[in-house]
């Protein structure tokens, strides 16, 4: 693992310096400093099922303790920094870590426990300049459309980058960035070696599994060459009441150029104020640029794709539903499996229609709808969340050769015993995730358990 802290770019801050004391001087600075973090403690177990004659099936499971511990300056003119260690390590666990009994995506390489030095940045707020800006520069976690931490299992990806985010204009942000370094999360493991799905699910198409617990090159990690990063620029007005708009370029050098854009919309029912009716639209366009394209995966490198999605729901007091629907264009029968899919290598996954784990609907081609409930009981601190995801495939998608499934819930419990004390039971259901060419299924159960203690 790597220890050293490489500060090549400086960046303006989209996660800010927010709620931070002003300090008088350089000393009190640090000395009115804040501490914050996390523990997590999570247990996974997946019942695979094949269908295959001759394929045994089994339950692979894994036991993690970790999370994070931060430290941040008090604001001394605008200027204040921070750094954040974080940290994974197995317990109760079968001690053949080799097994395919042993669920790789809570822990590094090797299924082995490891810590990292995952934030480590200069921030700045222009505010004494008469300016909304804000700047960071270095290791910090980015939260964006198609790059993101992906916080699904222990630890969350990272990123070493440069930020400026500003707010001048009214109900206006604008963000220019440049990112170096991306430093893959838990979750990622989950792709094995790589290839199309793991390019279209958020991660690596050469090596996820073994590209943990260490800060790559973007373009290193993503097709195994290097290259000179991500360009971002983006823009959100939400200046008229219940709107949202967000327009997002990802400039991958030497790879793709990523076109992000969303629209949300909500409103009152004019029947009753207890209804609030909302919708929401977002589209995916890429292109291959340059000559470090995707062809660590045997194509041509060439992306000439377009996603779309659309989302319909309404609140009534604690109780939310939604239906979406999403469709990537096709490829033909002499295209690449990425001609039409939509990569996304460093962990953004914004799509309306994903599963919980099934993400089918950046192949190509793919036809995806999703429906949603949940309900909040406010009064005793439980968020309840049941789902189904269907995934109507092309027979060119690159990945499976049949439509796949995917149902689950997700309970929330803030606990009143113990401040800040989250209990979270997940579960999802997983039909026909992959068919082979001779229509060979495999499917599975799984459940998680997370507590999650705050400070």
């Amino acid at each position: 693992m790597k220890k050293h802290i490489t500060l090549s770019l400086m960046a303006v801050g989209l996660l800010g310096s927010a709620n931070l004391q002003a300090a008088d001087d350089l000393s009190t600075m640090f000395s009115e400093g804040k501490a914050s973090g996390q523990i997590r403690a999570f247990s996974i177990s997946r019942s695979m099922d094949y269908s295959k004659v001759g394929v045994e099936d089994f339950t692979r499971t894994a036991n993690a303790i970790g999370g994070y511990l931060k430290y941040e300056t008090a604001d001394f003119k605008g200027l204040n920094f921070g750094a954040a260690f974080y940290t994974t390590n197995g317990f109760a666990n079968r001690s053949d870590r080799t097994s395919k009994k042993f669920d790789p995506t809570l822990l590094g390489k090797d299924n082995e426990s490891y810590s990292i030095l995952g934030e480590a940045y200069i921030a700045y707020n222009a505010k004494e300049l008469g300016s909304q800006t804000n700047i960071k520069l270095g290791r910090q976690k980015l939260d964006t459309p198609m790059a993101g931490s992906d916080d699904a299992r222990m630890l969350p990806n990272l990123f070493e980058a440069v930020v400026v985010s500003n707010t001048d204009i009214p109900d206006t942000t604008l963000i220019a960035a440049h990112v170096t370094r991306f430093a893959q999360g838990t979750f990622g493991r989950a792709y094995g070696a790589g290839g199309i799905l793991s390019g279209t699910s958020g991660y690596s198409v050469v090596d996820p599994s073994n590209q943990v617990g260490d800060f790559e090159n973007m373009g290193s990690y993503a097709v195994g060459k290097k290259t000179d990063g991500v360009s971002v620029l983006a823009a959100t007005y939400t200046g008229v009441k219940g709107l949202k708009l967000q327009l997002w370029d990802y400039y991958a050098h030497d790879i793709l150029n990523v076109v992000y854009g969303e629209v949300d919309f909500s409103w009152k029912c004019l029947l009753s104020d207890s209804v609030k009716p909302f919708v929401a639209a977002q589209f995916i366009k890429e292109n291959d640029v340059g000559d470090k394209e995707l062809k660590a995966v045997g194509g041509n490198g060439k992306i000439d794709s377009l996603y779309w999605g659309a989302k319909v729901g309404a609140s009534i007091e604690n109780f939310t539903a939604y239906v979406a629907y999403s469709q990537t264009s096709k490829n033909s029968a002499s295209d690449a499996a990425y001609a039409n899919a939509i990569a996304s290598p460093w962990g953004g996954m914004p799509a309306y229609t994903q599963g919980m784990v099934t993400r089918h609907q950046f192949l190509a081609g793919t036809k995806a709808t999703k429906l949603a409930v949940s309900y909040n009981f406010k009064d005793i601190g439980l968020k309840t969340i049941a789902y189904y995801a269907n995934f109507d495939m092309d027979k060119h998608n690159g990945y499976t050769y049949g439509d796949a499934d995917e149902y689950g819930f997700d309970f929330i419990y803030n606990t009143p015993f113990v401040k800040n004390l989250q209990l979270r039971l997940r579960a999802n259901y997983a039909r026909d995730f992959n068919v082979n060419a001779t229509g060979d299924t495999t499917s599975w159960d799984e459940y998680r358990f997370i507590a999650n203690y705050t400070f």
